[in-house]
């Protein structure tokens, strides 16, 4: 299969891309709500069913020299229940500079007349767009 889905975690907002492995490309599809530390599952299910992945990617938060931080847990948890839940396998990537890269993506787009102000909430899907295309970017993503 060629589909794989992308997450950039945070404990309020989950951004979720779907990339392909064959072009190495990714799209942002979602920013999904945190509730009690608990994603909305319903909406993941039905993107999952929808795009049929074959493999999970998270994104990592680490310290600007590499180590983990406080916010890797989280991360680290929702890639043990997603794993749990889909049965699928899941890799976990450095995230750093993501959330940057995406904020300038969005302010190119905006500035070109793509993007609106009120499509601001999908930075958190882009933001799991750039980590998914580095992902993909990597010469051992290319199996299942």
């Amino acid at each position: 299969m060629s589909c794989v889905f992308g997450f950039d975690y945070g404990s309020r907002l989950i951004g979720v891309a779907v990339g392909n492995r064959f072009t190495g490309s990714a799209r942002g599809l979602a920013a999904i709500a945190v509730r009690e530390g608990e994603p909305d599952w319903s909406t993941l299910d039905t993107l999952r069913k929808e795009w049929m992945p074959d493999t999970l990617v998270v994104g990592l938060p680490l310290t600007l020299d590499g180590e983990e931080q406080p916010a890797s847990k989280g991360a680290r948890r929702f890639a043990d229940k997603l794993n749990q839940r889909y049965q699928l396998p899941v890799q976990l990537t450095d995230e750093r500079y993501s959330s940057q890269e995406a904020a300038q993506r969005f302010a190119s787009a905006r500035a070109a007349g793509l993007k609106k102000k009120r499509d601001a909430a999908t930075i958190d899907a882009e933001a799991a767009a750039v980590i998914l295309e580095r992902w993909l970017a990597t010469p051992d993503s290319t199996g299942p």
